[in-house]
């Protein structure tokens, strides 16, 4: 298909908009935290009852102690599993509260 001189693809646009507003960590925290019941499963993941990212750092809230005590011994294997998931380096650890 020819590109007229004014058309843009979706693809480029998106990508232009992306820089444009410089949403590109943005998109990577909601990769993250998208794919936290993927790598955790869904067991862990309806005990978790709040995620947030603030300064690289992904921050848990869960409501039981028996599995924040359990996660506390996987931090930096979950580090390693969300970034890849996102596709780049997002967080550089994980908060248990």
């Amino acid at each position: 298909m020819i590109k007229k001189p004014n058309e843009v693809y979706i693809g480029e646009a998106i990508r232009e908009m992306v820089d444009f507003y410089n949403l590109k960590n943005r998109l990577g925290e909601a990769g993250i935290i998208g794919a936290w019941e993927k790598v955790v499963g869904t067991m862990i993941a309806r005990h978790t009852t709040n995620l947030y990212i603030k300064r690289r750092k992904l921050h848990v809230v869960l409501n039981s102690s028996v599995i924040r005590s359990e996660l506390s011994f996987a931090k930096s294997k979950l580090v390693i599993l969300l970034n890849q998931e996102a596709g780049e380096e997002v967080i550089d650890e994980v908060v248990l509260l």
